[in-house]
């Protein structure tokens, strides 16, 4: 492939968010979201040197970055897109400040689901070694995560605004391929694109129960308190190595191998992605040009 043409390639990710979708450039992110009356505020702004400098490119320091952004970046994202869903923000510039009671549910929600997902598969097997050698005892624990993880996903993806905001996913899968692809974005055009992503937020769920198994393996298991908390100490390891394998991944996607390892992620987006509608492609298209356009203006200052 020419140069001129690879390094004229986007670099973009993304997320759903409540009536619409997020679009993060290498400095900047934007989103897009439908108000009551269907008219469409589009945010941008620039990210700061923690979330854009030179550590996002250091190896494993760089999936630790990746985790916490994912966290941050991402509340705050929710909490625009619900005011705008709602009438609550009716102008593009307005903010909207995380308040207390915003931190203490998302407190709340991210503990009950570490307890859920880390914890939780500890506890349920460690009856098994007395019975198993240790690291039969932490491959039943792996399974059970990824259990886990998939029924959490099955059960909310039947709730209707669930399923709606899964149907922005999938838009913001092929607008974000399109773009990648250096396709012109148009309606017709996005939709010759898959709904599913390599680098997908999805996959490294998965690839992050996966990656456990292995360095959980590593911790020892006794006492049953320092495997729950070696559990907890060690996400930031496990989020670093899962990163850096989907980057591998989804720079050798043209190897068999690759292919196969990779499928499961790719399937489990079957999930939390829905065939999107022409409303919802037309607004990831949006997010994506608006996205791209911030994005210049960012680098050429």
């Amino acid at each position: 492939m020419p140069q001129n043409l690879e390094s004229s390639r986007p670099i973009l990710g993304g997320q759903a968010v409540v009536e619409g979708i997020m679009i993060r450039g290498a400095h900047s992110v934007t989103i897009a979201v439908k108000n009551p009356s269907d008219s469409i505020l589009v945010k941008s702004e620039e990210l700061n040197n923690f979330f854009a400098g030179r550590l996002r490119s250091v190896p494993f320091i760089r999936g630790v970055i990746v985790l916490t952004e994912t966290l941050v970046l991402g509340l705050r994202a929710l909490t625009w897109s619900s005011g705008v869903a709602t009438g609550d923000i009716e102008q593009e510039d307005q903010e909207a400040g995380l308040t207390f009671l915003d931190w203490v549910i998302f407190i709340l929600a991210f503990g009950t689901g570490l307890a859920i997902f880390f914890v939780g598969p500890v506890v349920a097997t460690s009856w098994l070694e007395n019975i198993f050698a240790d690291w039969v005892a932490v491959l039943c624990e792996g399974v059970l995560r990824i259990f886990f993880l998939l029924v959490y996903i099955w059960l909310i993806g039947h709730l209707s605004d669930v399923q709606r905001m899964f149907q922005f996913h999938g838009a913001e899968h092929m607008a974000i391929a399109a773009a990648e692809a250096l396709t012109p974005l148009t309606n017709q055009n996005v939709r010759n694109f898959s709904r599913l992503h390599p680098r997908c937020g999805t996959s490294f769920l998965l690839t992050v129960a996966l990656v456990s198994v292995v360095i959980f393996t590593f911790a020892g298991s006794d006492p049953l308190w320092w495997r729950m908390l070696s559990r907890l100490m060690l996400i930031p390891a496990v989020a670093s190595v899962a990163y850096e394998g989907i980057r591998l991944a989804d720079r050798f996607q043209g190897f068999f191998l690759v292919k196969l390892i990779s499928s499961g992620n790719l399937n489990l987006q079957r999930l939390t992605t829905r065939i999107p509608d022409d409303e919802h492609i037309d607004l990831a298209i949006l997010a994506v040009s608006r996205a791209q356009a911030f994005e210049d203006t960012v680098i050429e200052r």
